[in-house]
């Protein structure tokens, strides 16, 4: 994302109708860590590199971070503050918890609104599945493979909802000119099987080696869903089109899979990456039911092929993308 948050600055610092000497950043879905305020680092530090440039003085920034009301707000908070001593021009810091699926700022506000990795996460379920009981998974290879194509169109249809109202939402809160850079996993390739991201449909068939032994039940694993969808990249661009709040300036995709292999290369890492992305879901859903997947989770990562035949079914890329209002 960094050529693409360097390119918008350099267009909003170069617009000076839009900014009038301040400039308001956000990331939704900033999680805690040290990830927080990777993004709006980057973005600020693009701005004095631009103003360097031009020999003006840089604006004024206002920095807000959001995330749902469970994230750990403390440690984001420490990195605001030790943020905000290293870059002498932000005035004002501040946090915005909720769902980036609802109104967070006022209208008109923001220059710059950001969001890495979190927008492929859904609202919620697909209320067809749910609704109607339909699994999203099943033991039987079979009985999956006959629904794919059902479970894989309400989970786009359920994308296209959440991330038009998304769009809608940040749009209300821009100014006329206002940027908006994203990136989320997504794949490279419309054909149905791709559509579950690799790691979803790791979990499922981890968890069915439970359902198998007894630790869990069967109808509990039928009404399991995880509500996350990763869309192609002319997805994406045809809801953004027919929403038509914003223009594409940019849309990249990037292929993961050589980081993604060192991310797989030990059992433990591979354990350790489930449980970043799935623990609260399983848990939730499950209960206390960890200590067996992560052992069951071993056990996949050692049989020979399961996990390159499940990479080779799907084609996970990160998209990113820039995008003005209009």
């Amino acid at each position: 994302m960094k050529p693409l948050i360097h390119a918008t600055i350099t267009d909003l610092c170069s617009n000076t109708n839009t900014l009038y000497g301040k400039i308001m950043i956000v990331d939704v879905g900033c999680s805690s860590g040290p990830n927080a305020v990777a993004l709006i680092s980057t973005a600020i530090d693009s701005i004095h590199s631009h103003c360097l440039q031009i020999n003006q003085p840089p604006p004024e920034v206002c920095v807000l971070l959001n995330d749902l009301p469970d994230n750990d707000f403390n440690v984001v908070v420490k990195s605001l503050v030790t943020l905000r001593q290293s870059k002498k021009n932000i005035v004002v810091t501040g946090l915005a918890p909720g769902s980036f699926y609802e109104r967070l700022f006022t209208s008109n506000s923001l220059h710059l609104v950001c969001s890495s990795n979190s927008l492929h996460w859904l609202s919620k379920a697909p209320e067809d599945l749910t609704r109607n009981h339909i699994p999203a998974f099943d033991i039987d290879e079979h009985a999956r493979r006959e629904r794919l194509p059902v479970v894989c169109e309400a989970y786009a249809q359920q994308f296209k909802k959440d991330f038009s109202l998304f769009l809608e939402l940040r749009a209300k809160e821009l100014v006329s000119g206002g940027r908006m850079v994203i990136s989320l996993v997504g794949t490279r390739s419309n054909a149905i099987a791709s559509k579950f991201i690799l790691f979803p449909g790791i979990v499922a068939q981890i968890l069915s080696v439970l359902v198998v032994e007894g630790v869990i039940d069967k109808a509990k694993y039928d009404s399991f869903y995880v509500p996350l969808y990763g869309p192609s990249i002319e997805e994406l661009r045809e809801i953004i089109e027919v929403e038509g709040s914003f223009s594409i300036r940019d849309m990249r995709v990037h292929d993961p899979r050589t980081e993604m292999t060192t991310t797989l290369s030990t059992p433990t890492s591979f354990v350790n990456n489930l449980r970043a992305l799935f623990e609260p879901i399983i848990v939730q859903h499950f209960g206390k039911v960890m200590d067996e997947f992560a052992m069951a989770a071993e056990l996949y990562w050692s049989l020979d092929g399961s996990l390159q035949e499940e990479r080779a079914r799907t084609s996970r890329a990160m998209l990113a993308v820039s995008l003005v209002k209009a």
